[in-house]
């Protein structure tokens, strides 16, 4: 119900270990693949672990490290597809990124749709944060709930602790009736940083 993304996560040795043994005996594996792979990693007391591959873009993940790509996602998406990504080289920003996911009541359970949003306006003037719509409706000018998992509110800063605080800040600011989120979200991240 949320994510996080910084330069941090992963001390050398576990980068170190993801690269050698998870992604690039995947590259070398999959020469003629083209597209996107997102690695669903596990961080154990053996070590990283890889639980999934997906071929698309997900939520919450994608959010926090696509907020933090400098590079024009088109550009790379059409490197891609002409089969010249090789050729760029991908800029990142040093900041932290947060997603905090705000669901109806219930959820992951039975959910009751077309409650009312508000706060929408306010949000999208709080520097560094987006609000992506996962389970909304537009009707008549205003917007509504439409599924369990409903916006998912992404923010960058200097520190996850900014980041953090922008996106539980605008999670705040929010408001339909049943709204639900965690507020363990990067708790794992921060105490690293101490």
């Amino acid at each position: 119900m949320g994510a996080y993304s910084t330069d941090t996560i992963l001390g050398p040795a576990q980068y170190d270990a993801v690269l050698t043994h998870i992604i690039y005996p995947t590259l070398q594996a999959a020469k003629s693949y083209s597209g996107i792979l997102y690695a669903g990693l596990m961080l154990t007391d053996d070590g990283p672990k890889l639980l999934e591959y997906n071929a698309r873009f997900g939520d919450p993940e994608t959010q926090v490290i696509l907020s933090r790509l400098k590079t024009n996602l088109l550009d790379v998406l059409v490197d891609i597809a002409e089969h010249r990504l090789s050729s760029r080289k991908l800029e990142w920003r040093p900041d932290a990124a947060a997603t905090v996911v705000l669901v109806a009541s219930g959820y992951p359970g039975k959910v009751e749709s077309g409650k009312p949003i508000s706060g929408l306006d306010e949000a999208k003037r709080i520097e560094g944060v987006k609000v992506h719509h996962a389970g909304t409706r537009w009707e008549d000018g205003k917007v509504y709930t439409a599924g369990g998992r409903i916006l998912n509110v992404t923010a960058r800063g200097s520190t996850l602790a900014e980041a953090l605080e922008r996106a539980y800040f605008v999670a705040e600011m929010i408001e339909f009736d049943g709204k639900a989120f965690r507020k363990d979200i990067g708790k794992r991240g921060l105490s690293k940083q101490k």
